[in-house]
This record gives structure tokens, sequence and C-alpha cells, in this order.
């Protein structure tokens, strides 16, 4: 029906049960996509602030960014971080792989730690419609904000606190 650059929306004719009535359900089709907890050996946690059009705002968020077609997960991990803050994955571990909204899209998102130098090893190179702030947040700040429910994006609370029990 829509055939966009990232997503695809088609809507479909289902038979409900139990009862059997008909019933039409719109569904977005998504890649599947990545998000990153990046922490420092200090415990830093490195996020990005980007203005989101669809929410109208600004979010302080985990590094994420769409799977390529062909592209493995883990890989995308790393040319996220790498694209969106210049840190380099170390150590990465996969925490959990969930739907983003299941009522009406498919979308998979890989919720990823990564274990990151202290330092950025190149600038970021983000995507030429993406305007990136990279900010810096102690571990415990984080979680803070995770639970205080500061983070207005699903991935970056549940990425938090996720990452949180394994590091300390």
């Amino acid at each position: 029906m829509f055939e966009g650059r990232v997503v695809s929306l088609r809507v479909d004719e289902v038979i409900l049960t139990p009862g059997g009535r008909r019933a039409r359900r719109e569904v977005v089709e998504h890649p599947g996509a990545v998000g990153v907890v990046p922490v420092t050996a200090e415990g830093e946690v490195v996020l990005v602030r980007q203005y989101r059009y669809s929410v109208g705002e600004p979010l302080l968020e985990i590094p994420a960014g769409t799977i390529e077609p062909g592209e493995d997960p883990d890989d995308t991990v790393s040319r996220e971080l790498a694209e969106e803050t210049g840190y380099v994955a170390g150590e990465t571990r996969r925490l959990a792989s969930l739907y983003s909204s299941p009522g009406f899209c498919n979308e998979v998102i890989h919720i990823y730690l990564a274990l990151v130098d202290p330092r950025p090893a190149e600038l970021p190179a983000p995507d030429a419609d993406e305007h990136l702030e990279v900010v810096m947040m102690p571990l415990d700040d984080a979680v803070a904000l995770a639970r205080s429910g500061g983070f207005k994006d699903a991935k970056s609370t549940v990425g938090i606190l996720l990452a949180a029990p394994l590091l300390g």
C-alpha cells in the first residue's frame, strides 16, 4: 500500500477468533533495529540527544539505528555506535530482542550492552539527515533517569535498566 525509504504499510483483512469476525489491520513493516548501551570503564554511559520529528522534540537516547538489508544485528551495533558517537564497541552482549510496538508494527529492536574506551576513536559521522549531540552520563544517573521516566523512548529505558545489573 505504501513503500517508504525505511518502512512500508500494508492493510490486511483478518478473521478474528473466536467468532470468525472479519477486521482490517494496518501493519507498519520495519527491517529491525538495534539499540546499544555503550559504557566506559569509568562507568559513563554514552548517550545521544537528537531531535525526533515524529514527536516534535529532542530526545536523550541510547545510540540506535536500522539494520541494513543482509546485515547481522551484531554488525549494526558497531556501525551505528561509530556513526553516531565516534566510539568503537569492544566487548558486546545482546541483552534482549523486543517488539517496539506490536499493536501495529513488526519492528524488532535488539538491545545490546557495549564496553567502550573512555574516549571516542573517531569523529561521529551521522547520516546526512541526523543532527546528534553526544552526552556522557554516569551510569547511576542514567539508571535514576530511566527509573523516573526521564527517558521518553522505551529502548533507552529498557536498555539502561537491563544493562545496569550487569555492570556492578
